[in-house]
């Protein structure tokens, strides 16, 4: 998840299809600044065949990795030379730092290290502005995730990896576990466990295992961990952390098969497709109309069966098995793409009609939210939407009610 500033500013797809010069696919999104491409030939010998990272927006602390701290207000290639001409699998954004994750298990992370959220040794200034590998995993690595000032890593065989700020006990390493670890270190209360999914948010952590099962820790305010804690006001000063993984009871019974974690509230997808959410409802984010928070899981009844789940600073994106896009929550500089501003209480579609040079109709096979932005992927083509650069406008300052098209990656 990303919860820092909206990053990219987005015009046209000029900027990649004088990169691309044959048809391609888009293979992965994760907003903040990053989008994973497939290519199948290029102008650039270094990236004929190769899988590599497009991105744009803030690059204070080298978050965007290309060796200064300028912003992007286009969509420029990182080159695979930078990871040793590895392919990349996958890519996680944080509050501002990022992980990249190549196609044979290695790891490397750029942007701000205050709290050793990289797990490299970064220089006096607290921040690298290049790719460095991550130190200490062992293993082959496939998959990672970064939250706010963490980051996480599963290995080949199920077991997790965690390193970054454990103030409110998000690595799960146990209450005597330090504060800050920059060094990755293995969740041994999760030994025998198989690990398939993690999702970090602000100060908690959620994590799925081959069984279904689902398990959260670290921050509990606003109920986000889904153990029927209470919290204080907006669960904003009371703390009522968990520092070891804890089964989420309510969702016993129930096989999850995707999870994501937001600011101060969480998603759950069930195998038979049902959207399970929990954590603060203040903001009208969880698809209620009431504003309380919400400590366990409750179903939402409105949405199709579902797939996948992306959660925002205060918003949520669902995609069906139909490939419907349904959003709610806050909607903050339009980050829900419905053509207007207005809060959602309840799930709605995002259409044709919201996005701008798109067919009447869309089926969306991937979402990704930002703090007060979102992108997704429609037949090829990249749409982002809401606060200032992610949208295309050349400008930090404004917002998008409805989805700009980034590039087309169906080039004829």
């Amino acid at each position: 998840m990303m919860i820092r500033r909206a990053f990219a500013n987005i015009s046209s797809s000029s900027s990649l299809r004088r990169i691309l010069k044959n048809e391609g696919k888009l293979s992965e999104l994760r907003i903040g600044r990053w989008i994973s491409v497939k290519s199948n030939g290029a102008e650039e010998a270094e990236l004929s065949g190769k899988r590599f990272a497009a991105f744009w927006g803030n690059g204070d602390y080298g978050r965007l990795g290309h060796g200064t701290l300028e912003s992007q207000w286009r969509p420029k290639v990182l080159f695979p030379s930078v990871f040793d001409n590895q392919n990349l699998r996958e890519i996680a954004c944080g509050g501002a730092h990022t992980l990249f994750l190549t196609e044979n298990g290695r790891v490397y992370a750029s942007g701000l290290n205050d709290y050793g959220q990289l797990g490299v040794s970064a220089d006096d200034r607290g921040y690298i502005i290049e790719p460095l590998e991550v130190a200490g995993l062992p293993k082959e690595i496939v998959k990672v995730s970064a939250g706010y000032h963490h980051s996480s890593a599963i290995t080949v065989d199920g077991e997790l990896y965690m390193w970054g700020k454990n103030t409110n006990g998000q690595l799960g390493l146990g209450k005597k576990a330090a504060t800050i670890l920059s060094t990755p270190s293995k969740v041994e209360f999760l030994t025998g466990v198989t690990v398939k999914i993690i999702s970090l948010g602000f100060e908690h952590s959620i994590a799925v295992t081959d069984k279904g099962e689902t398990l959260s820790w670290g921050g509990g305010g606003s109920g986000r961990l889904g153990h029927g804690h209470q919290s204080g006001i907006l669960g904003l000063f009371k703390s009522d952390s968990e520092y070891t993984p804890r089964l989420v009871k309510e969702l016993e019974g129930f096989k999850i098969k995707n999870a994501a974690a937001g600011m101060l509230h969480s998603v759950c997808i069930s195998e038979n497709g049902s959207v399970y959410v929990f954590g603060e409802r203040a903001k009208k984010k969880l698809g209620y109309g009431e504003a309380s928070n919400n400590s366990v899981p409750s179903m939402i009844d409105e949405i199709p069966y579902s797939e996948k789940a992306a959660c925002g600073g205060y918003h949520t994106c669902v995609i069906t098995g139909g490939g419907e896009l349904y959003v709610w929550g806050t909607n903050e500089n339009g980050c829900l793409g419905i053509g207007s501003t207005d809060v959602a209480h309840s799930p709605e579609r995002v259409e044709g009609p919201f996005l701008r040079h798109s067919v009447s109709e869309v089926w969306f096979s991937m979402v990704s939210c930002g703090w007060k932005h979102t992108a997704a992927i429609s037949g090829g083509n990249v749409y982002t939407w809401g606060w200032g650069g992610s949208h295309g406008t050349f400008s930090v300052e404004g917002h998008s009610s409805g989805g700009q098209l980034v590039c087309s990656l169906n080039f004829k």
